[in-house]
């Protein structure tokens, strides 16, 4: 029988494989006393974040705004719209002439965009010029030699600036000194100007016809005048028959000489001659030159802006138009009632663009005490203005604006009032109402105490409210006071107060 085998390996493997086991035993132990070591010290030492953290009061439960000492403004802030003192939607009217059908655009001298001079040709209609000049009147008739009133002072007035004075006319009055005037401002723009009357010349030369017949008749009739006075045999007759009068004692004037016939037809000879030269007169007026309306555009300065043109050369006449800026930029808003009676002339204005970013300082000029509808756009219905109505209001900058602003939406903050001096501010929401009806404010300290301080409120403005301590408490520019509470603090018992503090 077979006995059992017992374990022959070598002693020396024995002693390696014992050992390995030492080994791992010690390196478990070291990882053992690592990780204990880590977490005892893990507990007593901290980040200094963590440390300033725990060293710190705990989370604040309110809702803090420091108290300000400074010049309290109410301010109301709107949207208005950059625009020129005047601005003109010109649509031509001229007349096109005889075998013109309808009349169309022949010339547009002036791009859009470009500034506009005084005397300057905007646009030719069917060959007729429309001409702008300085002038606040607009044009609402033709202007022919004899005519009166303002607007031929105005014509004057502006053909003056040009360098054409108008002569010895009187101020309102068209006469030769005005249509020679007007006759220099057609040449220096190349057009030859519309006759007054549209009859050929036929007036005028009917009376220059009639002045040389009369001219005529005069000299007969003084040709006839210097010839003899009267027949011999008549005057010895009438001499015999005067002494015989005188002898029979009866008195008589005597048959009237052939003198006193030739210097009669004399007078009226003269007479007819100066009547035909009045006529003459009168018709050279009237066959002068004339300015149709629609051939003159007025505006109120110089130069002025061609901001739009609707319309191309060949198009008609009635569907183009030009929109023409002239005099400073302003900035028009509507503003509705509750606005309205913050507002009045003379406030301070702040003018942003948030698209170029320009700010500009300025002042409310005027306030209507009446709402009114926005200005209406083009034709198509596209707006030139706010669409919302309200009271008008007109902002003027302190220095002229950058013409790249015209047309654009800027907004507008207006001082609608002021403290004058600095005072002590805060918060509206600071403010509580006791059911005492004290008003107070809480003030909270570095060390997370709170105190009231009573005050009297003043003057409010954006959100902020000027304030008075009363009761020898002090406030001072600084210091925290509670404005509300903390989203996730529980709120605290504030029956019998108003507003945002505690």
């Amino acid at each position: 029988m077979n006995e059992p085998q017992k374990d022959t390996a070598p002693p020396a493997r024995a002693g390696a494989t014992a050992r390995r086991r030492r080994w791992a035993l010690a390196v478990a132990g070291t990882a053992l006393a690592l990780t204990v070591g880590g977490v005892l010290v893990a507990g007593t030492v901290k980040s200094p974040a963590q440390a300033a953290a725990d060293a710190g009061p705990p989370p604040a439960d309110v809702l803090t705004a420091p108290v300000e000492h400074r010049v309290l403004v109410t301010s109301v802030i709107t949207r208005g719209q950059v625009t020129a003192e005047q601005s003109l939607q010109i649509k031509p009217q001229v007349n096109p002439g005889e075998g013109a059908t309808s009349p169309v655009v022949t010339r547009l001298p002036v791009r859009q965009g470009e500034a506009v001079r005084n005397g300057q040709v905007l646009v030719e209609v069917s060959g007729r010029p429309v001409i702008a000049l300085r002038g606040s009147l607009p044009s609402y008739r033709d202007l022919r030699p004899g005519a009166s009133g303002d607007d031929v002072r105005q014509l004057q007035t502006a053909l003056g600036l040009l360098g054409h004075p108008t002569g010895r006319d009187e101020k309102g009055v068209f006469g030769t000194g005005t249509q020679a005037a007007l006759a220099a401002l057609y040449t220096d723009t190349g057009y030859t100007p519309l006759p007054a009357q549209n009859d050929e010349g036929a007036a005028l030369t009917a009376a220059r016809g009639a002045v040389k017949q009369a001219e005529r008749a005069l000299e007969d009739a003084r040709a006839a005048a210097a010839g003899p006075t009267a027949d011999d045999d008549t005057g010895g007759n009438a001499g015999e028959g005067a002494d015989r009068n005188r002898g029979e004692g009866t008195r008589t004037d005597g048959p009237r000489s052939a003198a006193d016939d030739a210097d009669r037809i004399v007078r009226r000879a003269v007479e007819d001659l100066a009547a035909a030269k009045e006529t003459l007169a009168q018709a050279e007026v009237a066959a002068g030159p004339m300015l149709p309306a629609g051939e003159v555009v007025y505006l109120t300065s110089f130069p002025a802006r061609l901001d739009a043109v609707r319309g191309k050369v060949g198009s008609e006449a009635a569907q183009t138009s030009l929109t023409v800026s002239a005099g400073r930029l302003l900035v028009q808003a509507y503003v509705p009632t509750y606005q309205k009676g913050l507002l009045r002339p003379r406030q301070k204005v702040e003018i942003h663009s948030e698209l170029t970013g320009v700010t500009a300082a300025a002042r409310v000029v005027s306030v209507a005490d009446t709402p009114t509808e926005p200005p209406q756009g083009e034709p198509d219905g596209q707006q030139t203005g706010p669409e919302a109505s309200g009271y008008l209001v007109e902002v003027v900058p302190d220095r002229p604006l950058d013409e790249r602003l015209t047309g654009q939406d800027v907004r507008l903050t207006i001082e609608a009032g002021s403290t004058g001096t600095k005072a002590l501010v805060v918060p509206i929401t600071a403010l509580s109402s006791g059911i005492d009806g004290r008003t107070v404010v809480t003030v909270v300290t570095a060390s997370r105490d709170r105190r009231r301080v009573e005050v009297r409120p003043g003057a409010t403005g954006d959100g902020y409210v000027a304030v008075t301590p009363l009761g020898g408490t002090p406030l001072r520019a600084g210091d925290e006071v509670v404005t509300g509470i903390a989203r996730d603090a529980a709120p605290e018992n504030t029956a019998g107060t108003v507003g945002g503090g505690p």
